[in-house]
């Protein structure tokens, strides 16, 4: 039996823009009415990934658990945005090859402009030796070769790369041009304000 739901795998430096894009990208979906879940990384570290650290081995078994996951969800007809750095080419390519469905988005955003995106201070902290292995500064982010799509999030808004990531999943026919649009309502609301589904 085919399945409806597929991944949509976000990926970037941190601060890039991945969670802001997966949360408007995600009430565009439910406005079509398919059923949608949000992975986000910071998210899935304090529960599914809890206790794990930064080193290449922990990275890389965040990753596997994300993209076990989403498998679950995807083959039982969701759409599943993930939003998670996955610095690693080879820990990309696994998580292509063990979940249904996968369309990798590269969020691509300068350096400069992500340190001055970034609210917590993490950059600057990794600048200052306070955080050992930190993606950008310290560990590196191999960008992706072929991804799916590929937006400048220096150069549009979180809205505006959503809208762009729905338009290159039509093209790619994993979504219908005749989808509903079911418009806001409380109860869409209600569930986006759900959907991280690791809180």
């Amino acid at each position: 039996m085919n399945s409806s739901g597929f991944t949509i795998w976000l990926t970037g430096l941190p601060c890039s823009g991945k969670s802001t894009i997966a949360r408007n990208l995600a009430r565009r979906l439910l406005r079509r009415g398919r059923r949608v879940e949000v992975l986000d990384g910071d998210l899935v570290r304090q529960s599914l990934s809890y206790g794990l650290g930064f080193s290449r081995e922990d990275r890389d078994r965040n990753i596997q658990r994300v993209a076990f996951v989403a498998n679950l969800l995807a083959r039982n007809d969701v759409i599943v945005i993930v939003a998670v750095v996955s610095p690693y080419r080879a820990a990309r390519a696994e998580a292509r090859r063990a979940t249904h469905g996968f369309f990798e988005v590269h969020v691509d955003c300068p350096l400069v402009e992500c340190e001055r995106r970034d609210v917590k201070g993490m950059y600057k902290r990794a600048r200052a030796g306070e955080l050992r292995g930190f993606t950008g500064v310290d560990d590196p982010y191999e960008v992706p070769l072929e991804p799916e799509l590929s937006l400048s999030t220096n150069l549009q808004s979180s809205d505006e790369s959503a809208a762009r990531v729905e338009s290159a999943l039509v093209e790619a026919q994993l979504l219908s041009d005749g989808d509903p649009d079911l418009g806001e309502s409380t109860e869409l609301e209600q569930r986006h304000s759900q959907l991280f589904v690791w809180r």
